[in-house]
C-alpha cells in the first residue's frame, strides 16, 4: 500500500481521486488550500517531510483562466514557482509526483491531435504559468515526475461547462453554444481512475496525455448533454467564439494525442461520450 499525499483537496479532481483512494483503502493525506499554500516553500518542505508519502498529486492550482491575464505574477507564483517547491520537496522525501497540466500549453493552430512531444507555444498567462509549472516538475523529477495533460474537465465538484449547461437546460428555452473550438470532455473521475492505474505501474516518467478519446466541440458537447437529459438538442444554437470575448484566448483546436498510454502499456481513456454517460454529473435529483 502506498501513501498517497494531494493537494488542492477540495477541488474537482482531488474530489474524485480522494474518493477512490479511500475506497480501495489507501493511506492517504488530504490538504486543502488553508492547509497548504504552495507559495510557502518552507511549508511546502515541512508538510512532505512530515508525512513522508510516497506518491504526490497536486490538485492545488491557480485556474481562473481570464484572471491569470491582469494577475500573472500571482498565477506564476502557485501554477510555477510552487510546483518547483512541491517538486524539490518530493525529492527531498523520494516520493514519485503528479502534476496534471492543461491543454493551454499549446496554441490551438494544429489541425491533427498534438502528440506528447509536440512543442509547446502557450496563447495565455495560464497557459504560460503551467508550463512553467510542467518544466519544473520534468527537471526537478527527471525518474519520478509525471505530467498529466488534460483538458474540458467536468464533475461533481465545482462548476464546470457539463454541470453549467444541465442547469440551463431547465432555465432556458434555447441556448447559443461556440461550435469553432474543438477539444476533448474528460471526466474527472477518469483522470483520476487513470492517475491510480499509472501509479499502479509506473511507467517511463514524463509528459502524457490525460483526455478521453475523440472529440467534440463546446456546441457538439452541450447537445450531446441535451440529449442525456431527455432534452431537445435542437434548443442548442451554434455560434462563433467572436460572440463571447473573453479576457483570454482560448486555443481553437485543442485535441491531443495519447500515443504513449500504449508504450506505457495501458489503453487511452475511453471516448467522452461513453465517460459522459457513465458519469454521475447528469443524474438528476
Amino acid at each position: 500500500m502506498s501513501r498517497w499525499l494531494v493537494t488542492g483537496a477540495s477541488g474537482m479532481l482531488a474530489a474524485e481521486l480522494l474518493g477512490l483512494l479511500r475506497a480501495r483503502g489507501e493511506s492517504v493525506v488530504a490538504l486543502a488550500r488553508d492547509d497548504l499554500d504552495l507559495r510557502d516553500g518552507r511549508a511546502v518542505r515541512d508538510l512532505v517531510a512530515g508525512h513522508g508519502p510516497d506518491v504526490v498529486v497536486n490538485c492545488a492550482a491557480w485556474t481562473a483562466v481570464d484572471d491569470a491575464e491582469t494577475h500573472e505574477r500571482e498565477a506564476l507564483a502557485v501554477n510555477g514557482h510552487g510546483v518547483r517547491a512541491l517538486a524539490e520537496a518530493c525529492k527531498h522525501v523520494g516520493a514519485l509526483m503528479i502534476q496534471p497540466s492543461t491543454d493551454y500549453v499549446f496554441d490551438g493552430t494544429a489541425t491533427e491531435p498534438y502528440p506528447e512531444d509536440a512543442p509547446t507555444c502557450p496563447v495565455n498567462a495560464y497557459g504560460r504559468t503551467k508550463l512553467a509549472g510542467e518544466r519544473a516538475v520534468l527537471e526537478t523529477l527527471p525518474e519520478t515526475g509525471y505530467v498529466l495533460r488534460t483538458a474540458w474537465l467536468y464533475g461533481e465538484a465545482g462548476g464546470n461547462f457539463v454541470s453549467t449547461i444541465a442547469g440551463l437546460e431547465r432555465t432556458r428555452p434555447a441556448l447559443d453554444v461556440v461550435d469553432d473550438q474543438l477539444g476533448q470532455p474528460t471526466w474527472a473521475g477518469d483522470l483520476a481512475t487513470r492517475i491510480v492505474e499509472l501509479v499502479g505501474i509506473a511507467p517511463e516518467p514524463g509528459v502524457y496525455h490525460a483526455t478521453c478519446s475523440g472529440q467534440a466541440s463546446w456546441y457538439e458537447l452541450a447537445r450531446e448533454i441535451f440529449t442525456l437529459l431527455g432534452a431537445d438538442p435542437e434548443r442548442i444554437r451554434p455560434v462563433s467564439s467572436t460572440e463571447f470575448p473573453r479576457p483570454a484566448p482560448r486555443p481553437a483546436y485543442s485535441v491531443l494525442g495519447h500515443d504513449r498510454w500504449t508504450t506505457a502499456g495501458l489503453p487511452p481513456m475511453r471516448d467522452w461520450r461513453e465517460a459522459l454517460r457513465g458519469s454521475k454529473v447528469l443524474i438528476s435529483d
